[in-house]
């Protein structure tokens, strides 16, 4: 018995002690990237700026300064920047230690299967992102520097009196949360079909059920477009409209993952019918 326990101790102390190296490893990356990243903070500081930018020079303003409400605010918009920049480029590398880790206890099968849903993953984030960087913030921004007035002093020829101006003076570290939040927002929700086409392929949902609580699924995803964006109805349906779509995009892709098991549960019944047969 004693042995038993032994033996069954001895390789889930050798699986705990791979895990902590590829911990450490994807701890490393991560450290790395965030160095490099701090370097360079400044450059990808302006790249995030460029559609902020971009709104106020199409409305004829050519200032684009951003400032500092707090005297560390400066050092913590590098830290954010750092952090997000780091894990983006130590992604791949982590991906492929939790893949390392996870593929000796695959069958060849399942590894055949695993393998695409973890290569389209990083992509369909970055697709979301790119989406969300050049098409949803400048739409965002641009509605809300619609809410800027100029402003005079004295009376007018009308006889009205001097009109205040509104003029946008962001926080350097409010418009880079706002940024990232549109980031990852979209990244995570272009997830969508990874996720439920790899919970259809081992079962877990299907593409009747999917159809069946569209309804709901429609009332989800305006309550999380509602959370995770700004309050503008502009960027509150273009996110409803892309999530849905890829919603239904999920719904075709699980049907997809559905017809080609049969196909493959019919092959394997033929194939133990003609052995049967030759027997």
């Amino acid at each position: 018995m004693s042995d038993e326990v032994e033996s069954n101790a001895a390789p889930l102390i050798e699986h705990l002690t791979e895990l902590r190296s590829r911990l450490i490893k994807s701890v490393l990356a991560f450290l790395v990237g965030m160095v490099v990243c701090f370097t360079i903070w400044n450059s990808i500081f302006n790249f995030l700026t460029y559609p902020l930018c971009s709104a106020m020079m199409e409305r004829g303003q050519a200032d684009c300064g951003l400032i500092l409400i707090k005297l560390q605010e400066g050092f913590f918009v590098a830290i954010s920047i750092s952090f997000l920049g780091g894990f983006m480029l130590a992604f791949p590398y982590i991906a492929f230690q939790m893949w390392r880790f996870v593929a000796p206890g695959l069958y060849k099968n399942e590894k055949g299967a695993f393998l695409p849903f973890l290569i389209a993953s990083p992509f369909m984030f970055f697709l979301g992102a790119a989406f969300a960087f050049w098409v949803v913030t400048p739409l965002a921004f641009d509605f809300f520097l619609g809410f800027q007035q100029p402003g005079s002093l004295g009376q007018s020829d009308d006889g009205e009196s001097g009109i205040a101006a509104i003029a946008f003076q962001g926080s350097a570290q409010e418009y880079l949360s706002l940024t990232i939040k549109f980031i990852v927002a979209f990244g995570l929700c272009f997830q969508l079909p990874v996720l439920l086409t790899l919970m259809g392929k081992v079962g877990l949902v299907s593409s009747d059920g999917l159809r069946t609580v569209r309804k709901y699924a429609v009332v989800g995803i305006l309550v999380m477009a509602a959370i995770v964006t700004p309050p503008d109805v502009i960027t509150q349906v273009i996110l409803f409209v892309v999530v849905y779509g890829l919603y239904e995009l999920s719904i075709y892709l699980v049907r997809r993952v559905e017809r080609q098991r049969d196909l493959e549960d019919d092959s394997g019944v033929d194939e133990t019918r003609d052995e049967s047969e030759d027997t």
